[in-house]
């Protein structure tokens, strides 16, 4: 469900994605041009926004820079920034926004220390983070809350490594941790066809989402999404292999909401369209 925002003068309309009490999910659709005056407002919490139309001048403290698409904004909690288009109207970027906890522990894990904030406004295009700019891109069209919060994680990683220079080492994994995961993998199996909140697996493992993420990526190789969608694809599979119900009936009763996103799903897993694999088994 999104929520659309009218804009008040100059300001941008907003879109909400997703979000929870860690991290909200905003699209920024701003038609501003060089007559109009610079806003400025204050960052609550961190944030990353990629642009992905359009131009702007955005400054903070003591740094200007001009925003193009690709590139990535960066606002420190409690800094004060202005935007304005001098040389275009118009533009449109998607914001990540952090709640200062949440992003210290991901700092934290970094190895950059709880406290660390980011040292530049902006980011060029640059190859390390291009494949995670083309997943915000797709997030704008169709947004599905499981995958978000992969991209919001993975986003706050590659940018803050980026940024810093330190990489993100894998976490160590408890043997209490390992028997918490046994009952979140047995829930998943268990639970596969139906809306599994995220914060209901870390709740089973007892420990924070964003550690949650970590370890199972550490143990499975692959997101809680990721894992799921396996799960659901495999049933799927063997059903089409050795039913003759039809299609929909499959994709509805393996979690999926419609059936252009398991047709999509199935054939980048296997592929093949459902029909096409049934048909070859």
């Amino acid at each position: 469900m999104t929520q659309l925002i009218e804009p008040r003068a100059n300001l941008p309309v907003e879109r909400h994605l997703a979000g929870n009490a860690d991290w909200h999910v905003t699209e920024y659709i701003c038609r501003a041009g060089p007559e109009d005056r610079a806003f400025e407002e204050r960052h609550h919490g961190f944030s990353i926004s990629v642009v992905l139309e359009g131009t702007f001048t955005y400054r903070t403290g003591k740094e200007r820079a001009l925003l193009h698409p690709g590139a990535f904004l960066f606002g420190n909690h409690g800094s004060c920034f202005e935007c304005g288009h001098d040389h275009s109207r118009g533009d449109r970027c998607i914001a990540f926004h952090f709640e200062p906890e949440f992003f210290a522990e991901i700092a934290a894990s970094a190895g950059c220390g709880a406290r660390y904030t980011f040292k530049t406004a902006m980011l060029t295009v640059a190859k390390a983070v291009t494949p995670v700019v083309s997943q915000i891109e797709a997030l704008a069209i169709g947004p599905q809350v499981a995958r978000i919060e992969d991209v919001v994680v993975e986003l706050a990683e590659t940018v803050i490594g980026h940024t810093s220079g330190h990489k993100i080492s894998s976490p160590t994994v408890s043997t209490r941790e390992e028997r918490r995961l046994a009952d979140v993998l047995q829930h998943i199996e268990t639970h596969a066809s139906e809306l599994i909140d995220l914060a209901a697996l870390a709740a089973i493992a007892g420990v924070s989402r964003y550690h949650f993420l970590r370890i199972f990526r550490r143990v499975t190789g692959m997101t809680p999404y990721q894992y799921l969608l396996s799960v659901r694809m495999r049933r799927a599979a063997l059903r089409l292999a050795t039913t003759t119900e039809p299609v929909s009936a499959i994709a509805f009763d393996a979690g999926f909401g419609d059936l252009s996103t398991f047709n999509k799903q199935f054939r980048s897993v296997f592929g093949a369209t459902p029909s096409a694999y049934r048909g070859r088994s």
